[in-house]
C-alpha cells in the first residue's frame, strides 16, 4: 500500500514539473511535442510496445508536428 501511494506522488510530482516547464513554448514548440507523443504511443500500439517502434514513432510524429502549420 505505501509503495503505490508513493508511486503516485512521484508520478504526480514528475507531471506538474513536465507541465511547468511546458509555459514558455511558442506554437511549433508545442506542435513537435504533441506530435512526438502521439507518434509515440502509434509506434507502441503497431509494434506491440517495441522500443524501436515507439522512439521511431516519436521521431516521426515529432518531425510531422514540427512541420504542421509551414513557415511563418
Amino acid at each position: 500500500m505505501k509503495t503505490n501511494i508513493v508511486a503516485k506522488s512521484i508520478i504526480a510530482g514528475s507531471l506538474a514539473i513536465a507541465l511547468a516547464g511546458c509555459g514558455g513554448m511558442n506554437q511549433r514548440d508545442r506542435n513537435t511535442v504533441g506530435g512526438a507523443a502521439i507518434g509515440g504511443v502509434a509506434g507502441s500500439l503497431l509494434t506491440s510496445g517495441g522500443t524501436l517502434g515507439t522512439l521511431g514513432g516519436a521521431a516521426i510524429g515529432g518531425v510531422i508536428g514540427n512541420q504542421v502549420g509551414g513557415r511563418r
